[in-house]
């Protein structure tokens, strides 16, 4: 298999595992009934993985695939914009910490900032598209949610990327 069909066929792979992750996600009840919005981020552990392995390129491609085929298949439009709004955030912060802070900021770290700087996304979308007032309302209660579900998201993908990195050594 060349190298080009290879990392093709992992970005359709990782796509597919973003997909069922973001769709397993949704059939839970909210983590804070009170809070709409909130969720662990599943899928943001595929997207660390290609933050980390795969590139900048990727990583993209992989965000915007994952955002549009949710989607299409379960989410729908109003809840893309949304996606799309907290994806760009999250993952130009996440892909600029890496690349500014290097090894000195852990991937829990970057998880974390990619939670936050998802769901800042999500309320600017919000904040442009509904209610102002009540997007800075909700902002506060969704950072702290993404303290605590980026730091569990991000002690998946180190685990995930150290498992996933050992494999690709032996090869």
């Amino acid at each position: 298999m060349s190298g080009d069909t290879r990392k093709l066929a992992r970005l359709a792979l990782l796509a597919a595992a973003a997909l069922v992750l973001g769709y397993v996600e949704s059939l839970f009840p909210p983590l804070v009934p009170t809070v709409p919005g909130i969720k662990l981020g599943l899928a943001n552990t595929v997207l660390l993985y290609a933050v980390y392995l795969l590139g900048p390129g990727s990583a993209w491609a992989l965000m915007l695939v994952k955002v549009v085929l949710s989607a299409a298949l379960y989410a729908g439009f109003g809840p893309m914009l949304f996606s799309l709004g907290g994806g760009v955030l999250s993952l130009a912060a996440m892909l600029v910490l890496r690349r500014l802070a290097g090894e000195k900021v852990s991937v829990v770290g970057v998880s974390v900032a990619g939670a936050a700087c998802h769901n800042l996304g999500q309320m600017l979308v919000f904040a442009v598209l509904g209610d102002p007032r009540a997007a800075l309302i909700y902002l506060p209660w969704l950072l702290i949610a993404a303290a605590v579900t980026g730091v569990l998201t991000g002690l998946a993908a180190k685990y995930v990327i150290a498992a996933l990195s050992k494999g690709e050594a032996g090869r």
